[in-house]
């Protein structure tokens, strides 16, 4: 008959507290993730299962950070509740997380080398959503705020795909900055009813449009279309950059990127013959791919 010791019946009982609390974590994780209802979920599918579930856990923290700064909540609390994540992320690269969401990032963090710098970016983006009125002054604001809520995000998902430093960083300011400025051409309406203008001012008022408080009247004005028409024409150049990067790397890594750039793509062109939400000829559906044809993309994409 084999014995233990009461040390090593205490270990074992701190093993197994450990894994039901990795466990309890991880399906924290799993249901922030599954009912996001994201293009992003069928693209991290396609990965290896230790490759999927750091990007679980990454895509959870951008979720979690995100709702913060949407919901309606008072500007201090939201406030309150980015600073207790910046401090998550101190205590993730410290050993010393304290929520699930945060310990579920110790692992990827430790294995994929992910920067605590853009973890914290991804957090300054989303104080600028936080704001209780979002207005972008001109190009640099706005490409400041395509880096802080996309591209810092492309270099947390290019690490862990597996791409190198340098590839990864030109791939993720090529991807995030095509995928953010379809977000915002995208979401236009939904935005302008938050209070949030992403289009810069400075173009806005080279059309002779007055940015004041009325949106609405904002993005009514023919002007608004040419400017619309030249962040469009940027994604357009961003993705041709983007599609370039990737045809260097290897395939089967960067099957998750392949994926969210067609999704996106297609939502671009479907964007741009359809005109801009809110604009005076624009559509005010929302622009959208459906469930089965993002299977499609995932199946057509995902497995060349």
């Amino acid at each position: 008959m084999i014995t233990t010791s009461g040390e090593d019946a205490e270990e074992a009982s701190g093993y197994r507290d450990a894994a039901a609390r990795n466990a309890d974590d991880w399906a924290v994780v799993e249901t922030v993730v599954r009912s996001s209802g994201t293009s992003f979920y069928w693209a991290i599918r396609l990965l290896p299962i230790e490759k999927r579930r750091a990007m679980f856990a990454v895509y959870a923290f951008c979720r979690d950070v995100d709702d913060i700064a949407d919901e309606p909540a008072p500007v201090a609390i939201k406030r309150a509740r980015l600073q207790a994540w910046r401090m998550e992320i101190d205590g993730v690269f410290r050993g010393t997380p304290r929520t699930p969401l945060a310990r579920a990032l110790v692992e990827p963090v430790s294995t994929y080398d992910l920067q605590e710098n853009d973890f914290l970016a991804v957090i300054d983006g989303m104080e600028m959503d936080a704001a209780p009125r979002v207005r972008i002054r001109d190009d640099a604001e706005l490409a400041l705020y395509c880096e802080r809520v996309a591209c810092a995000v492309g270099r947390l998902s290019t690490a862990v795909f597996g791409a190198d430093r340098e590839t990864g960083r030109r791939l993720a300011a090529a991807l995030g900055s095509a995928l953010q400025l379809t977000n915002i051409l995208r979401d236009l309406d939904e935005d302008a009813r938050r209070n949030r203008l992403y289009l810069p001012a400075d173009r806005l008022c080279a059309e002779g449009i007055d940015v004041g408080d009325d949106l609405a009247a904002v993005l009514a004005h023919p002007g608004a279309v040419r400017v619309c028409d030249r962040l469009a024409g940027l994604a357009v150049e961003r993705f041709a950059e983007a599609k370039a990067l990737l045809a260097d790397c290897e395939t089967r890594a960067m099957r998750p990127a392949r994926v969210m750039m067609e999704v996106y793509r297609r939502t671009l062109d479907r964007l741009m013959a359809g005109r801009w939400p809110g604009s005076a000829s624009g559509s005010t559906r929302r622009v959208t791919l459906s469930r089965p044809e993002k299977l499609w993309i995932a199946v057509r994409y995902g497995l060349i």
